[in-house]
């Protein structure tokens, strides 16, 4: 779903900075002196982070694909999201009203969830926590006011035709995103 996703912005013309964490080698884990500098967006020596922090800062629209791993986006993402995401890159705190300021220029995300949980017992056992991960906890106070999610389901057992279909539902929304 990652490389249609990619594939598809590019031959829309899009210019897409792409990063598969896994295959990189991202990091999860918050260090000790990024624990002790969290308020400042200088503080790391650490040269794919500093890159992944100036990428972020000049995205006109965000797409996040992961699978639903317990309730949670993977730890690579998650920690992705503690590491990348700071105050000084992608919010500001010390606002007159107590909340954080979004510094992100990207107004628009997507996020393309896989998932093995069918929809109604996800909604009636956990109320759909990647929904408020992403569109109530993270991307608000970053400054994306406009947070779409798509769910695939179920993974498990699905056909190839399913799984055919559920790309080129992503590529329709991955181009709508540009709208």
């Amino acid at each position: 779903m990652f490389d249609t996703v990619v594939q598809h912005l590019r031959g829309l013309g899009c210019e897409v900075l792409a990063h598969d964490l896994c295959a990189e080698g991202f990091a999860p884990e918050l260090t000790a002196h990024e624990t002790e500098t969290v308020r400042s967006a200088t503080g790391t020596h650490d040269a794919g982070l500093a890159l992944h922090r100036a990428e972020v800062a000049t995205l006109d629209a965000m797409v996040f694909v992961h699978p639903n791993w317990w309730g949670m986006p993977p730890a690579v993402l998650t920690g992705w999201v503690q590491r990348v995401l700071v105050p000084g890159v992608a919010y500001k705190l010390g606002t007159a009203d107590g909340e954080p300021e979004g510094l992100l220029k990207a107004g628009r995300a997507l996020v393309l969830n896989t998932s093995d949980t069918p929809a109604d017992r996800e909604e009636a056992e956990f109320g759909d926590p990647l929904q408020k991960i992403w569109s109530a906890c993270v991307l608000p106070y970053v400054g994306v006011a406009d947070v779409r999610r798509v769910v695939f389901r179920t993974v498990t057992g699905s056909s190839a035709e399913t799984r055919a279909s559920w790309l080129r539902q992503a590529r329709d929304h991955a181009a709508a995103l540009l709208t």
